[in-house]
């Protein structure tokens, strides 16, 4: 039997896998039989998260996609097998209670969550409890849907969990202090670094919480991909971060620097099912592999292209932080 005593921290280096940046989500599958596996991806109806539901559906697994709007979530879905529409407003804590106490009723064990929903770079708003809205929505909401599917993804006895992170830790970890811009003035991108830490963060902790009931977790950089996730952004912020062609198409795939939809779900359906990575957690992933510490990144070069993930993102002590940060402003914690 297992035990936290057992637990050993994963190396924070490639394996390496074989894969790269233009491998797909099918690809990265490494061929995966999910018959009999049952998966939640949340937000996985848009952009990577719908490819994510596509490939592990069709590799037989039953997905369930939990969205707030359910009639646009059906529309996008169809034709994919083996799909069940839940509704899910993770800005809404009693939404993401019933959601899971819907799920746990069913008596189903959970093998893998996909932790996908987000947002980004959108202005200053707040939920009925007074939280931002990327902290609440990106870390917050996922912390809480965990914590209350936590039974379910015991029962499975050998589960995994995704937490869908970004090269937009490099704007900035979390602020312990003042997490809520109550005090600071409000940045939208340092509020999406924040957010995008602490879903690096969360699962560090989560796989150390998880290792004795076989549960790993891992958060993943998709890469850059122009998906409906960029709402909140002006068509000149959009042109300055090179996603418009000169005739002002959108660049979708390499050599632009960009991915598919394709290849950007590949580390997301990686870390979900793939082989490679049993035995293994708590580490930041890109390109279908494990990523490489850039400790040569600094604050004050946000220009500078990320080729790693920062360490201030899979800091264990940073990651103990805001764990207990998550169950005070959630009022919620894990069952042992």
């Amino acid at each position: 039997m297992l035990t936290n005593n057992d637990y050993q921290i994963t190396p924070q280096q490639p394996i390496p896998s074989g894969f790269g940046p233009q491998s797909t989500a099918q690809e990265a599958l490494g061929g995966r039989d999910l018959s009999g596996k049952t998966v939640i991806v949340t937000g996985g109806y848009s952009g990577i998260g719908l490819e994510t539901t596509r490939v592990l559906a069709e590799a037989g697994a039953t997905v369930i996609v939990p969205a707030r709007t359910l009639e646009k979530a059906k529309a996008s879905l169809d034709g994919i097998p083996r799909v069940e529409l839940e509704e899910l407003d993770l800005l809404d804590p009693a939404s993401i209670d019933a959601f899971a106490q819907r799920f746990l009723d069913s008596g189903r064990a959970l093998d893998i969550l996909v932790n996908n929903a987000g947002i980004m770079a959108a202005p200053l708003v707040r939920d009925a409890r007074g939280y931002e809205s990327q902290f609440a929505t990106n870390h917050l909401g996922h912390f809480q849907l965990t914590a209350r599917l936590w039974p379910a993804l015991k029962q499975a006895g050998s589960a995994r969990v995704v937490s869908v992170s970004s090269a937009g830790i490099r704007f900035g970890g979390v602020d312990f202090d003042d997490p809520n811009f109550e005090r600071r003035e409000y940045e939208k991108w340092s509020a999406y670094g924040q957010s995008k830490s602490a879903n690096a963060l969360f699962a560090v902790g989560l796989d150390k919480r998880g290792y004795e009931y076989g549960i790993r977790a891992f958060s993943v950089h998709p890469g850059r991909i122009l998906t409906d996730l960029a709402r909140f952004m002006t068509d000149d912020e959009l042109r300055a971060m090179g996603a418009f062609d000169e005739q002002g198409r959108p660049i979708t795939a390499t050599p632009s620097g960009y991915k598919t939809v394709q290849q950007g779900a590949a580390t997301s359906v990686w870390c979900a099912a793939n082989t490679q990575l049993d035995g293994k957690g708590g580490v930041y992933c890109l390109d279908a592999d494990i990523a490489e510490v850039d400790s040569a990144f600094t604050l004050d070069g946000v220009s500078q292209v990320v080729t790693g993930v920062l360490p201030w993102a899979i800091d264990p002590d940073l990651s103990e932080r805001l764990w207990q940060l998550s169950e005070d402003m959630t009022g919620i914690k894990f069952t042992s």
